[in-house]
């Protein structure tokens, strides 16, 4: 008789015999980089030759559809309806990748090729997010084999080609296409589990806020002999203004841009305990580093950051004995649903003003990726908890958002759906860098834990809807 062990039991040898290697080095092996021009063409090939014939054997219809906004890559959707009555999950998933920066990765590796190195599947997209929506429509091919082709619930699939560009056009698409992706609840896969071996359920993510830091004194350069020591030099004026905005512990000072009163009671809560760790060859967790008093998963989960992504002054590759005329710095903010982003430019204005730097231009500030969230104890995040820790025998961590940005916004605000995010990923991916890589210890878990979960969609003691 089918049963839910034996759909586990399916997808852990499709997992152990190499065929989800294969496919995983098939999907690889399409450069669908969205960040250069030449890689349009493959954002086509990806959908229509690897993931859409999919999609047919698992009895899905499915679509392409060109990107609202000009520029940008297609979206796919997809839909298996066996009956309206019982529940429907939507699936998200983008197929673009960051650009392969070939000449970075180790000897021996490439980005446009899977290879296998003791627990990593190196390659671009493998962690993000290939490997991830993969993981889960390999899990769902599973369970259809078990039940004889049928799931006794209803699946949706937006599958996005320009996340790594800001998931631009999403937000239009979904809300056109409302009626036809309502679901219950999302559930897919993407960013990171709080540490390579603890399995996680987050609830939303942080959002980005982006702005510029420019200090413009002239039009041109003069000469550092004759005018150093007498002119004012943008660039020192432009690191003071960064100080002014976080102190060398990285604590920020525009206290305007946190949540007031601090930490969520709810979020504290859910996080207690809660690990953070990026496994092997990760960046450090420097204990005195960000705000004090609080936990690193508090930090990361419930709290702010302020990051200087990039700054320059003058020509660092080929400078000359000149004071530059203007120094720049491009800033960002990783805020969560708890801050409040309409105060975030205006605040820092006041502050810069306070501490004498009106000379200080704060240029482009905007959102770039809404922050979102969903309540941690929301039946859904309760029921996929249960699913997970019964297919793992092992505690599943729920956090009330990742730390990265994803579009759940456009999710919630247009479906009104509750977020349930299962990362197969960690922190120490690599991922939009060098040596992406994915575990295969966390992904094998991943592929058991959605074969649970779609089985049990199946069953009874779904939230109602």
């Amino acid at each position: 008789m089918p049963n839910r062990d034996g759909a586990i039991a399916r997808a852990h040898a499709v997992f152990d015999d190499g065929g989800f290697q294969d496919l995983l080095a098939r999907l690889v092996a399409i450069p669908s980089t969205s960040q250069e021009p030449e890689g349009a063409p493959a954002l086509r090939q990806y959908l229509d030759d690897a993931i859409r014939p999919w999609l047919d054997r698992l009895g899905f219809e499915s679509a392409i559809h060109p990107n609202p906004l000009p520029g940008f890559g297609p979206i796919l959707t997809a839909t298996r309806i066996e009956d309206p009555a019982r529940p429907t999950v939507l699936l998200y998933g983008h197929g673009d990748t960051v650009r392969g920066l070939e000449d970075q990765w180790q000897k021996g590796l490439r980005p446009w090729s899977l290879t296998d190195a003791g627990d990593r599947w190196y390659g671009r997209g493998t962690a993000d997010n290939k490997g991830q929506h993969a993981i889960n429509l390999a899990a769902l091919e599973a369970v259809l084999a078990e039940r004889g082709g049928k799931l006794n619930a209803n699946v949706k699939f937006v599958l996005e080609m320009a996340e790594e560009r800001g998931s631009r056009g999403l937000k239009e698409f979904v809300a056109a296409q409302r009626d036809h992706l309502a679901a219950d609840a999302l559930i897919a896969s993407d960013g990171p589990r709080v540490t390579p071996e603890l399995p996680t359920i987050a609830t939303g993510t942080r959002g980005t806020f982006h702005f510029d830091l420019v200090v413009k004194l002239r039009e041109g350069g003069v000469h550092s002999g004759h005018w150093g020591g007498l002119t004012r030099d943008p660039a020192i004026l432009l690191a003071h203004a960064i100080a002014g905005i976080a102190d060398r512990d990285g604590r920020i000072l525009v206290r305007d841009w946190l949540p007031p009163g601090g930490v969520a009671p709810a979020v504290r809560a859910v996080l207690e305990g809660c690990p953070v760790g990026g496994g092997e060859g990760a960046a450090t967790i420097d204990a005195g580093w960000g705000e004090p008093g609080l936990t690193a998963a508090e930090k990361i989960y419930g709290w702010c950051s302020f990051i200087v992504l990039a700054m320059v002054a003058g020509r660092p590759e080929n400078p000359v004995n000149a004071v530059a005329p203007e120094a720049r710095a491009h800033c960002q903010i990783r805020y969560t649903v708890d801050a409040d982003p309409a105060r975030f430019a205006p605040a820092l204005r006041a502050h810069l003003d306070a501490l004498g730097m009106d000379f200080v231009a704060v240029e482009n500030a905007a959102i770039r990726m809404p922050a979102s969230r969903t309540a941690p104890d929301h039946a859904w995040v309760r029921w996929a908890q249960a699913s997970m820790e019964r297919s793992l025998g092992k505690r599943v961590q729920v956090i009330p958002n990742s730390s990265g940005g994803l579009p759940g916004d456009v999710f919630v605000d247009h479906l009104g759906v509750p977020l349930v995010w299962v990362p197969h990923s960690y922190n120490g991916c690599k991922q939009h860098g060098p040596d992406e890589h994915l575990l295969k210890s966390a992904a094998r878990e991943g592929i058991g834990a959605f074969a649970g979960l779609w089985w049990d969609l199946g069953e009874d003691g779904v939230p109602p809807r």
